[in-house]
């Protein structure tokens, strides 16, 4: 891999990763802007005790543009976009409409490839492991700066999850502080090891998820399983056999094998929804002439946060890595809305039994 940062013209950093390390990137950012302005609050809620970050500068952020104008494509042909040079193997850049910035934290734009009409599930393995490169060392970076506690590698991808830009692209957020999912986490492996006598929860969840019915995919270093309380329709947990707390800390094995285990997940996803099998049956005839878009979806590496965890008996080497990957899909043309329970008191309802998810996401495995 190789990494060479440069600066857009208002001032933003830029990071290209390329595959090949005679590749020269000296294209200048030609574009007249003006220096960014944000106005990222952190606000925290007395009640519940988490923080909400308050942007209202990203009301005018890019809304769908068309792709002739995608600022996430290579500037060619005389159109300029946020990545300067004619093509790009791995972009990342800062956010111009970060949700924090500032002493609030950092966000940035990973763009995958600079083929518009890609997804990650259609990268090479090769192009996934320069992805996941780039999530290593932009952590490794990002926690190196003081606001930073935690660091968050994520993809959304589709129209119903809310995703503005088509191109196939990823975010990372740097918080401020440790998020409330993650402290939750923490918290329920202190009590673990406490009531247990010392043994990890995410160990024993593990353990427990590989003796029963749920996997969906093991290899000598990876595991994939649909959690016992999933609370998406297909939700998927990609978990590194050996416990490691960040991505920093995966060993050269783990990183080799992880792009052929993550790219066959993503390839699963995008079938689970075919007009064939299950509930989903239809006539041969309809079949043929009615396709599925690909499968929405959130993909979010969980890391733990940096320095002193925040809660009383769990230490940083107690967390553990992994990957959560769902969908707010429930069937064919048919969502999961997180409606009054959901939303209003976090309390999730699942209509697909986790085992019957499970047995889907094998069902449409590679042959």
């Amino acid at each position: 891999m190789k990494k060479t940062p440069t600066r857009l013209a208002d001032g933003r950093e830029l990071i290209y990763y390329d595959l090949r390390d005679d590749t020269v990137r000296d294209a200048a950012d030609r574009r007249p802007l003006e220096p960014t302005v944000t106005r990222s609050e952190i606000r925290r809620d007395p009640l519940l005790g988490d923080s909400v970050a308050v942007a209202s500068h990203r009301q005018g952020r890019t809304y769908h543009p068309p792709a002739e104008e995608c600022p996430l494509c290579p500037s060619r042909d005389g159109r300029l976009s946020e990545i300067p040079d004619s093509s790009y193997d791995v972009v990342v850049f800062e956010n111009r409409f970060p949700s924090l910035a500032g002493d609030s934290g950092r966000c940035e734009v990973v763009c995958f490839t600079s083929d518009h009409d890609a997804s990650f599930a259609g990268l090479t393995e090769e192009q996934a492991r320069l992805v996941l490169d780039a999530w290593t060392d932009r952590t490794a970076e990002l926690s190196q700066l003081p606001a930073v506690k935690q660091v968050f590698c994520f993809e959304n991808r589709g129209a119903e999850i809310g995703v503005t830009l088509g191109h196939p692209h990823g975010q990372i957020y740097a918080y401020p502080f440790t998020t409330p999912r993650t402290a939750l986490m923490l918290r329920s492996v202190a009590a673990h090891k406490e009531a247990s006598g010392g043994e990890n929860l995410f160990d024993a969840v593990l353990a427990r998820e590989l003796a029963g019915e749920r996997v969906v995919l093991e290899t000598e270093h990876w595991a994939a399983f649909v959690p016992y309380a999933a609370h998406w329709p297909y939700e998927v947990h990609l978990y590194p056999k050996r416990r490691v707390p960040d991505l920093l800390a995966l060993d050269e094995a783990a990183r080799t094998e992880f792009p052929q285990v993550y790219l066959e997940l993503l390839r699963r996803f995008d079938r689970i929804f075919e007009r064939e099998g299950g509930e989903d049956t239809v006539s041969e005839a309809v079949s043929e002439a009615v396709s599925e878009p690909p499968t929405p979806y959130i993909a979010a590496w969980h890391q733990a946060p940096f320095g002193p965890t925040g809660v009383p008996g769990a230490e940083r080497e107690d967390f553990a890595l992994h990957l959560e990957l769902f969908t707010v899909r429930r069937t064919s043309g048919k969502l999961k809305f997180l409606a009054g329970s959901e939303s209003g008191m976090n309390v999730f309802i699942n209509d697909v039994p986790p085992e019957r998810a499970a047995d889907r996401l094998r069902e449409v495995a590679s042959s």
